[in-house]
């Protein structure tokens, strides 16, 4: 390539630069183009701290059989339904009781810890933020009623911040996640296009699914994840705390988050 296009375009041989570096590294644009009218949430290990519950609870369970619940297997199941998650963890780890066994036992415990989940970091301030700003917000999550109603009470003040929540037991409900139904109901409840809606996800499931109603979706994933999970992601940040609204033609923060 001749010099003169080097001149004219240094900022080409600078990417290429910084790419050959780090090839981990993103690079976005200043602002994208996409008009965004409606926020979609995950709730489960993006807005509350639930993920530990499950981890510990879950081993707790298969620990009885001589297994070790291990990243191997909770990889799979993060942000699917409950039930999609129990066949995985009894098929993979070869259980001898049925996927409903596992669902009877955890069921009790996991309903008393849950009165207990606290917020992610930045979760209260990002939907606070857009709630003041008038943004329409809804939540779409795989966890069936009785146990998004134990995490429910202690964050009722903030929940009510949602226009829309659709759950994983949702009558109207096809499939879940990595299906993309629970994200399409939300939208069609909210009256939005689903063009115009922008998904926070932290599960791979969720991330494939929000894809698959033909929405963005913004990944803050767990640390022990790997981010190849989400190669088609619009976006992947390590926290809430670090979502730039103006990035997507939103209301700034008026003050750190």
């Amino acid at each position: 390539m001749c010099l003169s296009f080097f001149k004219k375009n240094p900022e080409h041989y600078l990417l290429k630069y910084l790419l050959t570096q780090s090839p981990h590294l993103q690079l976005k644009h200043k602002t994208m183009s996409q008009h965004i009218s409606c926020l979609i949430y995950d709730m489960d290990g993006l807005l509350l701290d639930t993920e530990g519950i499950y981890t510990e609870v879950t081993q707790q369970i298969v620990g009885e059989y001589g297994k070790v619940f291990d990243w191997s297997v909770k990889e799979k199941i993060i942000g699917r339904r409950a039930i999609q998650a129990a066949e995985i963890i009894v098929e993979s780890l070869g259980l001898p009781i049925t996927p409903q066994d596992y669902l009877d036992t955890r069921k009790d415990v996991l309903l008393e810890k849950f009165q207990n989940t606290t917020a992610l970091p930045g979760a209260k301030a990002i939907t606070t933020h857009f709630y003041k700003q008038g943004i329409p917000q809804a939540l779409a999550t795989s966890s069936s009623s009785p146990m998004f109603d134990a995490k429910f009470k202690k964050h009722k003040k903030w929940f009510s911040q949602f226009a829309q929540i659709v759950r994983g037991d949702d009558p109207e409900l096809e499939e879940g996640k990595p299906a993309p139904d629970i994200f399409l109901l939300a939208a069609k409840r909210m009256g939005v296009s689903p063009s115009e809606c922008l998904v926070f996800e932290d599960a791979p499931s969720g991330t494939e699914a929000a894809l698959a109603a033909g929405m963005p979706v913004v990944v803050v994933p767990n640390p022990n994840m790997d981010h190849s999970r989400y190669k088609d992601a619009s976006q992947i940040i390590s926290s809430l705390k670090d979502f730039d609204p103006e990035y997507w033609g939103l209301p700034g923060f008026t003050e750190a988050i």
